[in-house]
């Protein structure tokens, strides 16, 4: 709860703080540790970029992006919930990712292993804020018009809240559910012409939580790995998390590292030590 939250914080003996949770909550814990001067790890909130170009292998692209958004039912802060497709594979991409998702969705209880979409988080003082703020954004959305509903958007409840897999194709950066997380099943899919360009509308963004590149050119992964302001840069793949490699954020995603030998820094402290071992020699 926020008050065993506080007591945590303001106690005397802790001396360090780490956090998974949204941008308000990282705010509102780092100005609580300020007063202490606590050292702080946050991992807050993302809107991650994948970008998907024409010479990208678009069997793994869909793969890919299925799985960078629709695994945990979508309940993953470095999702891949913004999707920048090239325009020349738009249609084909779209459809494929489509086909893909229909195949694989199997909507039911967690603890079955056929499953592939399950309940979404309950919140224990108000189960349904969750599942009623992604609705909310689906249905703002399907009222846009430069959005378009391409799969899903429908929900149910059943010993749970449920959101069917949805993807929309988004012909401006400004909707609400581009820019804003929602943390759920649901993904928005922006058609791109060039390097230069997307580089741009990627980092168009207060987040830098995560982003990726599906491309078979290697110069060009690494020219995107370049420019893209974000804490880590898949590169055909995604939401892999090798222990040995450090995870952490940019921007307004926080702050600070997890995994990896960069970690042992945030939850340790050096002491300097100096020890003479001879005679003192000096003026006075």
């Amino acid at each position: 709860s926020e008050e065993v939250a506080k007591q945590l914080i303001n106690h005397q003996d802790v001396r360090k703080v780490s956090l998974t949770g949204s941008v308000p909550t990282g705010i509102a814990v780092s100005q609580q540790a300020s007063q202490t001067l606590k050292r702080l790890t946050l991992e807050l909130g993302g809107k991650s970029p994948i970008i998907v170009f024409d010479d990208a292998d678009m069997e793994s692209a869909v793969r890919v992006v299925a799985q960078g958004n629709f695994s945990n039912n979508g309940q993953v802060c470095s999702n891949c919930t913004r999707v920048f497709v090239q325009r020349s594979i738009l249609d084909n991409f779209v459809d494929r990712l489509t086909k893909l998702v229909k195949e694989h969705t199997v909507m039911g209880d967690n603890m079955d292993k056929s499953t592939t979409i399950g309940p979404l988080m309950m919140p224990p003082d108000n189960p349904s804020a969750h599942f009623d703020r992604i609705i909310g954004m689906i249905q703002r959305a399907k009222l846009d018009s430069s959005m378009e509903l391409i799969e899903g958007g429908h929900s149910f409840e059943d010993s749970g809240y449920f959101i069917e897999p949805t993807i929309f194709v988004a012909n401006s950066d400004a909707p609400e559910l581009v820019q804003e997380e929602a943390f759920g099943p649901v993904m928005t899919i922006l058609p791109f012409e060039n390097e230069d360009e997307v580089v741009e509308r990627a980092n168009a963004t207060n987040f830098g939580l995560a982003a990726g590149v599906m491309t078979s050119d290697l110069q060009r992964a690494h020219r995107m790995v370049k420019h893209l302001d974000a804490g880590i840069v898949y590169v055909n793949n995604w939401n892999l998390s090798p222990t040995e490699m450090p995870f952490g954020p940019r921007k307004m995603s926080g702050y600070g590292k997890e995994l990896g030998p960069e970690s042992l820094n945030e939850y340790s402290q050096i002491k300097s030590v100096y020890m003479e071992m001879g005679n003192v020699k000096g003026l006075w």
